[in-house]
């Protein structure tokens, strides 16, 4: 069983960036359109244990379905890095692409497979 570690994290140009803390035990493979077309690989964190250290201003946001999920990238280099919602009972969570965490193996970390193309959009 994995411990909760702090990892850093951000884009591709690195105007943002992050810390999160978490336990990286496994990452969830989406195949909605937005995930299986960026290939993201996601972990989850209660929203205070996340913290945007900097790139507010580089951030867009992006919604689509639902809208319950900001889908952000940073307008600079695209990147998706994390996107913020809320878990089913109202908690504030975040969605981490593990691919954006320095120092991560992802081929090493147990990969689930979430059929998110499954969930109704309205």
């Amino acid at each position: 069983m994995s411990e909760t570690t702090t990892y850093s994290g951000g884009c591709h140009c690195g105007a943002v960036r992050y810390r999160v803390k978490m336990k990286l035990e496994r990452v969830a493979a989406c195949n909605c359109s937005i995930c299986s077309k960026t290939g993201t690989l996601l972990a989850f964190a209660p929203a205070a244990d996340f913290e945007l250290l900097g790139g507010q201003e580089a951030l867009s946001d992006y919604q689509f379905g639902k809208r319950k999920i900001h889908h952000l990238f940073c307008s600079r280099c695209g990147i998706r890095s994390f996107a913020r919602g809320a878990q089913p009972d109202g908690t504030p969570m975040v969605a981490v692409n593990v691919r954006c965490l320095e120092g991560v193996d992802v081929a090493s970390i147990p990969v689930r497979p979430f059929d998110g193309k499954s969930l109704p959009v309205d």
